[in-house]
């Protein structure tokens, strides 16, 4: 029996050991940096933006140890209440994730001049606000070249999910990719005026393939999630955005423009647990820093090829930025 007691002791003291082990290289609780994000109005499950930055935070709170705290449009009826919440709550930095909350987060910061604040994919002149944007242009120069060299009617789309300068810079990426590839190529677009009607993003589709469309490609949120479903429930082909959207149609998508939202929500948080605060200014992401890229492409059967071939087109971007700067 006390050999018994005893090696219960032991297995007892290596749990508590490994335990402390665990959490070595991690700020204890108490001293752990508080993260506020105001989510857009997709909110989480969106399987773009949104999911994308809720992924940055779970990292940083395993490799981190921060704690965070979210909102969602449904919760706070408008973007100043849920951010103002965040603010009252004792978080150290409030991230607001769209161009949508631009105007709101602005307001809030005015109010708390002291207060940190992250605004994601639009650009404001305030003092405690860093902004980060995107240059989607390029990736979708990719998206658009592979579209092109996937078509077989040479008709592909572009749905939009609000006419606003972000999402024009998708669209024109798009164009000028696909036409660099086939010069006569026919590119339809439409914007659906909303980022959370996939209903609506699957009717827009339909439309589009009846219009002999064999590639669509969607910047729209969960709208752009009926885009993709409907171009596999159709047999034709999407491409995704913002997250690797592959599992949302494993059989239409064959690759996804994705922005590196998650690196980038680590990336500040990181730069908060260790300096106390975050850069100031305006943070560009592209290419040429890895903040966006292409998604592995799968489903095509020559799917290698086109990899190389979108890799040289890559490279030869990169090479042109370098040149122009």
């Amino acid at each position: 029996m006390k050999v018994k007691i005893s090696l219960l002791l032991l297995v007892a003291m290596l749990m508590v050991l490994a335990a402390c082990s665990n959490q070595q290289g991690k700020p204890p609780a108490s001293n752990a940096k508080h993260i506020g994000v105001m989510l857009t109005d997709d909110g989480l499950g969106d399987q773009s933006f949104n999911d994308s930055s809720f992924k940055g935070l779970e990292k940083a709170r395993d490799d981190l140890g921060i704690e965070f705290d979210y909102r969602e449009i449904a919760e706070t009826d408008t973007y100043e209440k849920g951010l103002t919440e965040l603010v009252k709550a004792g978080n150290d930095l409030v991230i607001g994730v769209g161009f949508s909350m631009q105007e709101d987060l602005e307001k809030v910061a005015k109010k708390y001049p002291k207060k940190q604040f992250l605004l994601i994919d639009a650009v404001s002149e305030l003092k405690n606000v860093t902004s980060v944007t995107f240059k989607e242009e390029q990736g979708s120069y990719l998206a658009g070249a592979l579209a092109a060299m996937t078509t077989k009617s040479d008709v592909i789309g572009f749905v939009g999910g609000v006419d606003a300068d972000v999402i024009h810079r998708f669209e024109k990426g798009f164009q000028k990719g696909a036409k660099s590839v086939n010069p006569k190529i026919k590119i339809l677009s439409t914007y659906a005026n909303t980022f959370s009607d996939a209903g609506k993003g699957s009717k827009i589709a339909k439309d589009m393939i009846k219009k002999k469309a064999d590639v669509l490609y969607a910047a729209a949120g969960y709208t752009g999630v009926g885009v993709l479903k409907e171009a596999q429930s159709e047999g034709k082909y999407a491409i995704g955005v913002d997250s690797d959207q592959y599992y949302t149609a494993e059989k239409a998508v064959i690759s996804s423009m994705v922005k590196k939202v998650d690196e980038v929500v680590y990336q500040f948080s990181e730069q908060l647990v260790k300096s106390n605060q975050i850069k100031n200014g305006h943070v560009i992401y592209d290419l040429s820093n890895d903040g966006i890229d292409m998604a592995r492409i799968r489903v095509l059967k020559n799917a290698e090829t086109l990899t190389k071939k979108v890799n040289e087109l890559k490279q030869k971007l990169l090479k042109e930025e370098g040149d122009a700067s």
